[in-house]
């Protein structure tokens, strides 16, 4: 058991208060098992997350939408778990479905793990929603600076050109002005 499988297991063993659904959600080598949970009506939110993990990270594409709803979701650590699990998937929707969420204005306050997510993925959407969400975030008392400083910082490890600009504006926010500059070092010179 890898160690982010063991932190949800652990998690979501709490909160399922160690049900019998739960031990045989952990348990089961069976994809079509885990693929029913995500189907079944009634299903507690802890074992479709389960389910939806262990799908994801073995790439079977049938966890693809309750992962997408997952990484979209409030609490930060279902964000987290299904951010991961999308990383393995191997699904090309993905990085569609994670700018459309780093991107979306009405969500901007979950917009932290897509936005990790699409760098992570290194996908062609990345840098264009990237500086969609960071250009957004540049403005006066925007309360949003842990999603500003994810662009800036995945900006700088992207190291495309496109980003210069919005790293440049970056500068003048004193929280991102740092993050800023050494992202920008990061990108190389025009040529």
């Amino acid at each position: 058991m890898d160690e982010e499988l063991r932190s949800l297991a652990e998690r979501l063993r709490q909160e399922s208060r160690g049900a019998a659904a739960y031990q045989r959600l952990v348990a089961t080598d069976d994809p079509d098992e885990l693929a029913e949970v995500l189907v079944a009506a009634g299903q507690p939110l802890w074992a479709r997350e389960l389910a939806a993990f262990r799908l994801g990270v073995a790439g079977d594409r049938r966890a693809f939408e309750a992962l997408v709803l997952l990484l979209n979701h409030r609490d930060p650590a279902r964000c987290a778990s299904a951010a991961h699990a999308l990383a393995r998937l191997g699904d090309p929707r993905t990085a569609r479905a994670a700018a459309a969420l780093a991107t979306n204005e009405l969500r901007v306050a979950y917009a932290l793990h897509p936005v990790r997510l699409l760098v992570e993925l290194r996908a062609p959407e990345s840098v264009p929603a990237l500086i969609t969400t960071l250009e957004r975030r540049l403005h006066p008392h925007d309360p949003y600076h842990r999603v500003a400083l994810a662009c800036v910082e995945g900006l700088g490890e992207l190291g495309d050109p496109r980003a210069r600009t919005v790293l440049n504006e970056a500068l003048a926010h004193p929280a991102l002005a740092d993050p800023a500059a050494h992202a920008l070092t990061r990108i190389p010179p025009q040529g």
